[in-house]
């Protein structure tokens, strides 16, 4: 036998490996077909304008910041905005700028149309928010988006609806305040993988919160306010300030404001880089775990990760281990070093010699922290120890907790609630009209940012005067427990008639004066916010003399007797020189301005989210004059309260209700001409047709009325109503069925 790696061996090794080298070549790999290069097509416009909405419209913040940006471009001195379901079902801005003109409506959501430049040249002179005119259009390729508007001077609004760039119908007349209001509905709804993403975010909320915080401490010149859609409270409410700190302090709180430090910069050409800058930098004692810094350069709030990055730098020897700054900083530079032009969303704008700039804010924020380092200030907490103890929110009793294995006990029949103050489920409209299939709101923990950014303002600690201060303590006293119990956790119905609502408390079923309530409400608050009103601007300041005289007319009940004119036109001169006298006053206190000229231009918000009727106008100013005791303080006061309550109260509205037998008030009879109806020979003939513009207003008064008293007034009444003992007996509660003693009837049947 010959070893192994003889030549034998070998040989049958290579046999084999030939062999199966033989195999492998017989079954060679299929042959590459060459494919055709593909062809290359022009994409449809509603693909290519739905492409670039998904660029400009990333998320539900995005909408918001552009049009927050426009209402500030219109001149807006209030700016509100109202968010559903984190702006996916509705996103609604509203101000009070110029408004959109009415030949101007056909195109205002057709792509690269705007008002801000009509050439390229004109974007390196730009002061306005924006310029390229694809926001709104973006919105009506990924929402639906209507828009109510009113500029100066004409008597009704418009409303029209949009969709992918084109007007929906031919704008249609309405009532309007002053401004624009622009609803985004449906937000990405055909977008179904971005809108699933969204839906399983619960910060898109907080988020806009966030924006519209920014934007107000740097707009300290117009009102912001941003709530969740049926919420009473607002999570963002600034007011009008003279001071950039005192917005700070506004709307992210006391502890911030405290700790901060003044920056100003002022930089010429000599140094490379030629801008001003103005701001505010938390000092050492401030602690935090994130950085905030809010950069607005010419105005325009952008981001800057290598501004961010060196104020970090600076801050990082400063400030306790994982402790980060706040930083607000407004930088002014000509408007030729700056490009805007750069992001889908304008969030970002290169700069000329940025390097430069950076550095030298880098060095005075440095050098204020060293100037300002001497002292630091530690919080002491004393620990305390406290026995808890647990308490029942509706009865003194303790709660017992049951044995091990017990079961709940079962509530009998005659004692279950169909409904509750948190269950909708059982209010007329269910029954009424199809309810809609809604997904249930995420709850989304938000409580660390409402706290931070709520309004810093005790009205209480501020209305310091004693007349005020025993107004308030009466209300305290006469309040009546069982009333404030019934309101605290009563159910809205529904509206049984024109002034009584149906309520639901624990088993009984109660009749409510809303008139009554409303006006109660209304005076309560007037008091509470006593010299801290947010204020509605008329459009068109109203002269008092005319108002009060169209009052008396009213009232008149021989408005043909010509004799009492001239005594009606000296009442109305009285009144007006009274109030003018008390303008001051009534400015100061109740935010009703009066020019020198005697003209009414500005009212008090009493509840937010809610506008009076203003047709009752000229009734409140006469009250005005003839109701209040103005030598008495505290009857002054009461008496000015008073007559805002009655004037803010849930009235109905002065057209008659159009639902059931009322709409025959608004039908009118017109001529038929004999051609119409050649039977009739030269007869005219009389037909009955309904008068369909002031049907149409009836309706959306008596709607937006409905409305309001359901999501404004009771919500309103559960946290601030403290219902008097007199409505126990005077009708305001009414009680028309108790379930325990239905059963009863029926036993007996």
């Amino acid at each position: 036998m010959f070893p192994d790696g003889s030549p034998l061996t070998v040989a049958m090794e290579e046999e084999e490996y030939t062999a199966i080298s033989m195999d492998v070549e017989e079954s060679p790999p299929p042959p590459i077909t060459p494919r055709d290069p593909p062809k290359i097509q022009r994409l449809e416009e509603s693909v290519v304008n739905r492409i670039a909405a998904g660029e400009v419209i990333q998320r539900p913040v995005s909408a918001v910041k552009e049009l927050v940006e426009n209402s500030l471009d219109a001149d807006s001195t209030s700016i509100s905005v109202t968010v559903k379901d984190g702006g996916l079902k509705l996103i609604q801005v509203s101000d009070d700028g110029h408004g959109i003109r009415r030949e101007d409506l056909p195109i205002l959501c057709e792509r690269h149309t705007t008002s801000k430049l009509s050439k390229y040249e004109d974007l390196f002179s730009l002061s306005s928010m924006g310029f390229r005119g694809e926001a709104l259009a973006s919105m009506t390729y990924v929402a639906h988006v209507t828009v109510t508007t009113i500029t100066k001077g004409q008597i009704h609004g418009h409303r029209v609806s949009y969709r992918d760039g084109v007007m929906e119908h031919e704008p249609k007349a309405c009532a309007a305040v002053k401004g624009t209001q622009i609803m985004v509905e449906n937000l990405f709804y055909n977008m179904i993988a971005r809108r699933k993403t969204l839906q399983n975010s619960a910060d898109d909320y907080g988020k806009i919160v966030d924006l519209l915080s920014r934007m107000a401490i740097h707009h300290n010149n117009v009102s912001f306010s941003c709530r969740k859609h049926g919420a009473v409270k607002a999570d963002v409410h600034s007011v009008v300030s003279s001071s950039r700190l005192d917005s700070i302090r506004s709307v992210y709180g006391v502890s911030v404001a405290k700790n901060l430090i003044k920056v100003e910069v002022s930089s010429g050409e000599s140094s490379g880089c030629a801008f001003d800058m103005e701001g505010f930098v938390s000092n050492s004692n401030y602690v935090s775990k994130k950085t905030i810094l809010v950069l607005f350069i010419n105005d325009r709030l952008v981001e800057c990760s290598a501004l961010k990055r060196a104020i970090e730098i600076v801050y990082a020897a400063t400030l306790p281990k994982a402790s980060k700054p706040f930083v607000y900083m407004s930088i002014n530079l000509p408007r030729e070093h700056v490009d805007i032009n750069i992001h889908p969303t304008k969030k970002e704008v290169s700069l000329l010699n940025q390097e430069i700039m950076i550095e030298i804010i880098q060095s005075e924020v440095e050098q204020k922290l060293r100037n300002t380092n001497d002292t630091r200030t530690f919080q002491e907490q004393k620990v305390e120890y406290i026995q808890s103890t647990l308490k029942s929110s509706r009865s003194d009793t303790p709660v017992s907790p049951l044995p091990s294995g017990q079961k709940t006990p079962k509530v009998p029949v005659h004692k279950m609630v169909r409904t509750d103050s948190s269950d909708p489920a059982g209010r007329l409209h269910a029954f009424l009209q199809p309810k809609p299939n809604n997904l249930p709101d995420e709850v989304s923990s938000l409580s660390a940012v409402r706290s931070s950014i709520r309004q810093r303002r005790n009205p209480k600690e501020t209305a310091d005067l004693s007349s005020v201060q025993q107004l308030l303590s009466g209300v305290d006293s006469c309040c009546h427990p069982g009333l404030l119990e019934t309101v605290r956790n009563c159910t809205y119905v529904g509206m049984a008639d024109d002034v009584f609502a149906l309520v639901q408390y624990q088993t009984h079923l109660y009749l409510a004066n809303v008139v009554n309530l409303s006006k109660e409400l209304m005076y309560q608050q007037t008091l509470r916010r006593f010299a801290h009103f947010n204020a509605i601007q008329l459009s068109d300041p109203a002269p008092l003399s005319e108002l009060i005289l169209l009052a008396l007319q009213e009232e008149d009940l021989d408005p043909e007797n010509d004799e009492k004119d001239h005594l009606k036109e000296r009442i109305a001169e009285m009144n007006t020189e009274l109030l003018k006298e008390q303008v001051e006053m009534l400015e100061e206190y109740f935010s009703v301005f009066i020019d020198s000229d005697g003209n009414l231009s500005r009212l008090p918000v009493i509840l937010d989210q809610y506008t009076p009727d203003m047709d009752r106008v000229p009734e409140f100013l006469l009250c005005l004059g003839n109701d209040v005791e103005w030598e008495d303080e505290r009857a002054c006061f009461q008496g000015v309260s008073a007559a805002i309550g009655n004037f803010y109260a849930m009235h109905p509205p002065l057209l008659p209700n159009p639902s059931g037998d009322g709409v025959r008030f608004y039908t009118k009879t017109s001529e038929k001409s004999p051609q119409e109806n050649p039977a009739l020979g030269g007869n005219v003939e009389m037909e009955s047709v309904l008068d369909q513009d002031l049907l149409s207003d009836a309706e959306n008064a008596w709607a937006q009325r409905e409305w309001s008293i359901q999501h404004v007034l009771f919500p309103s009444m559960r946290l601030f109503l403290k219902p008097p003992a007199s409505m126990a007996s005077n009708g305001t509660f009414v009680k028309v069925a108790s379930l325990e003693k239905l059963y009863k009837i029926f036993e007996r049947c």
